[in-house]
């Protein structure tokens, strides 16, 4: 199998220090995947866990939802900018003011991250939804948030893949879907409300797909990474996509 030039998994490094993360990283190589740093590895390793993994070669997704007033969000972006990271993320819910904000405040960064903006998580069900006091279904606020973000000129969002059709339909195919909550076909569904398998991911319109536990928990990332990618390379009928 070729090296993909634009790897579509994201492999969640879900850890809880630098150690783990830089450990994990090296099992897993920068040609086959990205790798997406959250909110607790962050905390706990800081921006210099970043700068490794970007040194060490891989492309990293570095998401805190940013989510406050327009300036806050702007400088924390240009922040994440210099680090050299490949994606940055803001919350569709602070609305147009901030997001754009966030999106011009990058502009001029000598290598220009990719700026997305969250939807709904992938955790909240219907139910949750409601209880947050949104009238509208979950694919229904995700579809308004994504339209805030594209009208914005962000370059695309994180949804859910059971959105991800409605949402290539509407926007086409120059707008980016990361769609977390991908669990191959034998795996638990853990924590994650709403989600697909790496090949329905796909086909429904995603661009990249997120996958933690999966990978990371396995007892070879590296061949479980492989696996998954197969199941996009050679789907059900054996043939390449």
């Amino acid at each position: 199998m070729e090296n993909t030039p634009d790897p579509r998994i994201i492999v969640a490094l879900d850890v809880p220090g630098a150690q783990e993360a830089l450990a994990l990283a090296a099992r897993l190589p920068a040609a086959r995947c990205r790798l997406k740093v959250g909110k607790e590895l962050f905390v706990a390793a800081g921006p210099a866990l970043v700068e490794q993994l970007v040194q060490g070669g891989h492309g990293v997704f570095l998401d805190l939802k940013f989510h406050d007033i327009p300036n806050t969000v702007a400088q924390a972006c240009v922040a994440a900018a210099r680090l050299g990271v490949w994606m940055i993320n803001v919350h569709a819910a602070g609305g147009t003011r901030m997001m754009r904000a966030a999106r011009e405040a990058i502009e001029a960064a000598p290598r220009r991250p990719k700026l997305v903006a969250v939807t709904v998580l992938t955790s909240l069900s219907v139910e949750d939804v409601a209880e947050l006091g949104f009238g509208e279904a979950p694919a229904t606020l995700a579809l308004r948030w994504a339209a805030l973000a594209r009208d914005s000129g962000l370059d695309g969002v994180v949804c859910s893949a059971q959105e991800a059709g409605a949402l290539r339909g509407r926007f086409g195919p120059g707008f980016d879907l990361v769609t977390p909550g991908i669990r191959p076909p034998d795996a638990a569904t853990d924590d994650q409300s709403r989600v697909a398998t790496p090949a329905a991911a796909v086909r429904a319109g995603a661009t990249y797909l997120v996958i933690g536990r999966p990978i990371t928990r396995a007892a070879d990332p590296a061949q479980a990474l492989a696996a998954i990618q197969a199941q996009l390379d050679f789907p059900a009928t054996g043939e390449p996509s």
